[in-house]
């Protein structure tokens, strides 16, 4: 599987998560898994598949443990976001925006293997496939001023 899509895998699961109490965490992730697999038709015609999560154990693992190390981690995780979004806050943000910053955000602060201009780009992409007109715009913001502010 392309790190691309556990950054999607794993952003679908990170999204879930505000809407459950945090000890069914574990709970919501297995669930995840047990989801059955989604396609759409793309404007053209063309069969798309959207949602399959038959992966490989070892990206199972992976995921969940990635998800297991993110959510603890969201309250200080959305104080950076906080101070680098001038003129918003997390609570004001979109459930999606969110996700994604709070992702890219760990990425770059502790996953040592994604360099902040892959964990932004990769944040922009997830933001064009799953928000709204804006949202690319909105994520690079964010985390242009994110990687600025820690250079100074």
């Amino acid at each position: 599987m392309t790190r691309r899509e556990m950054r999607e895998h794993c952003f679908k699961m990170l999204f879930g998560v505000d809407f459950y109490p945090a000890e069914e965490t574990a709970t919501q992730v297995e669930r995840y898994f047990g989801s059955p697999d989604e396609d759409d038709t793309t404007a053209d015609g063309t069969l798309e598949i959207v949602h399959q999560v038959e992966m490989a154990d070892k990206d199972r693992e992976f995921l969940i443990a990635r998800v297991e190390e993110i959510v603890p981690m969201i309250p200080q995780l959305d104080e950076e976001i906080n101070k680098a979004a001038q003129g918003w806050n997390t609570k004001r943000m979109g459930r999606v925006e969110l996700t994604i910053l709070r992702q890219a955000v760990y990425e770059m602060r502790y996953d040592s293997d994604v360099p902040d201009k892959v964990a932004i780009n990769e944040a922009v992409e997830l933001a064009k496939k799953f928000g709204g007109n804006d949202s690319p715009a909105f994520i690079n913001g964010v985390l242009a001023r994110l990687v600025k502010d820690q250079a100074n």
